[in-house]
């Protein structure tokens, strides 16, 4: 039986395990919590979520990740078939009960009678003879960390990533908020509304700027926070009005308070779990203090007596620069045993990292496997961490059409094609060119 080692039991790791797992291979897994966790981690569970329990949009013909979710379900993914089995109402995203969504990833990988689950910290063993998929996570430290940044010959790179609070559904006042989803998506009870007036926005905006934050060492100073994933406060700082048209913007709703005007600005509250008791602040990512949350948040008058099961928080993430360090085939340079997988890699968000756990997983077992179409998701992802991507540039991306291939397309007047109808024209050629590949990886599923 063939082996492998994959250091690190989150989305990229499961994933890549799966792959290998149900071909046959031997699967040494090697995870360090629950003995060692991480600023961010709260369980021992195998693919557990830490920011969002949202994998995002799941429209699969004019969307990006949504295409980047079908290619996913294509290729027998472990973690879209949990995300599936164990999702909650979020109108066109596709959220997740993240609880039971970790418990089901934990418990197919563990019914395979060759996986071995080792339980310790570890560093990469650089002189392997067997493969290895290091799969460590945006939070890789200590001896990995150090490996990696020595392998690279440059300093390693790091960006900060901030987890939105958690409140419980009950503690919020019924008589400020409602249920609707943006524009009427979704059955209307998939996000919460919490509107404030002119007057409430700008003293919200004020104590957001002026709440004590969290002190930074002086090693993490510098550290550049990723575009996608901004604190809050630190897009307020752009400008006053930048949170209306962020996280706070109102359109698409209608206040049933206010005889259907549409308030001035809005957060909405997302559904945690199936049966809707909690609910996280969408976008309201943080570095306040916990205490300074406490009071800020409540001056959202929905929010007013809200009780929080999680505050927000943040944390340093690293990554390599992918084009740099990587070949096509996921493979450290000149070290052709040893993968990189998940968001290390320098792709950003759950789905992303899932993908290239997946190919990580793929290029093991088959070693003669073509790479997936350019036109694909899969395969914009992976040639932009591999090689696409400026290398003095460099920073975590999430899937988008920017990425693939420039389709050029025309109408029967010779005029560009734009919006929804050129997004459509990028999902129809990516599936077809995704049908071409499928044969080569296609075995009976367990």
């Amino acid at each position: 039986m063939k082996k492998v080692t994959i250091i690190g039991a989150g989305l990229a790791g499961s994933e890549a395990a799966y792959q290998l797992l149900k071909r046959g291979w031997h699967v040494h897994l090697i995870e360090m919590r629950p003995i060692k966790s991480t600023p961010a981690h709260t369980t021992d569970l195998f693919g557990e979520l830490v920011c969002s329990n949202s994998l995002r949009s799941d429209d699969a013909t004019t969307n990006a990740v949504g295409l980047m979710h079908q290619e996913m379900r294509d290729c027998d993914s472990l973690i879209m078939a949990c995300a599936d089995a164990t999702s909650v109402p979020a109108g066109g995203a596709l959220a997740v009960n993240r609880q039971d969504f970790s418990k089901m990833i934990t418990c197919r990988l563990k019914s395979f009678p060759n996986l071995t689950v080792d339980i310790k910290e570890t560093d990469i063993p650089l002189d392997t003879t067997e493969p290895v998929i290091v799969a460590s996570g945006p939070l890789s430290a200590g001896k990995i960390a150090q490996q990696l940044q020595d392998f690279s010959g440059t300093e390693a790179l790091h960006f900060f990533d901030a987890i939105a609070p958690i409140v419980y559904t009950d503690s919020v006042d019924m008589t400020q908020a409602w249920y609707q989803s943006r524009y009427d998506k979704g059955d209307g009870t998939d996000y919460l509304n919490c509107p404030l007036s002119k007057e409430e926005y700008n003293i919200f905006v004020d104590a957001l700027l002026s709440g004590e934050k969290v002190a930074f060492h002086d090693w993490e100073e510098n550290t550049p926070y990723f575009e996608g994933c901004l604190p809050v406060e630190v897009m307020a700082e752009r400008g006053r009005q930048t949170l209306l048209f962020g996280p706070m913007k109102p359109v698409g709703l209608s206040n049933p308070h206010e005889e259907g005007r549409r308030p001035f600005a809005v957060v909405q509250l997302r559904k945690e779990n199936k049966a809707g008791t909690l609910m996280n602040l969408v976008g309201f990512q943080t570095k306040l203090t916990y205490r300074a949350q406490k009071e800020v948040w409540r001056l959202i008058p929905a929010l007013k007596s809200a009780e929080f099961a999680r505050f927000g928080g943040i944390h340093r993430n690293t990554f390599v620069c992918g084009p740099k360090v990587l070949d096509k085939r996921l493979s450290l340079k000149g070290k052709p045993l040893i993968k990189l997988a998940g968001q290390i890699t320098g792709c950003e968000g759950y789905i992303e990292s899932a993908s290239i756990g997946l190919l990580a997983g793929l290029f093991t077992a088959l070693p003669n496997l073509p790479l997936p179409p350019r036109e694909t998701a899969l395969g914009s992802m992976l040639s932009h961490i591999t090689e696409e991507a400026n290398v003095d540039t460099f920073q975590p991306m999430n899937i988008n059409f920017g990425l693939f291939p420039d389709i050029n397309s025309v109408d029967e007047q010779g005029r560009k094609i734009k919006g929804a109808d050129r997004k459509k024209r990028y999902t129809e050629k990516a599936r077809k060119a995704l049908e071409s590949w499928l044969p080569a990886i296609s075995m009976p599923s367990l």
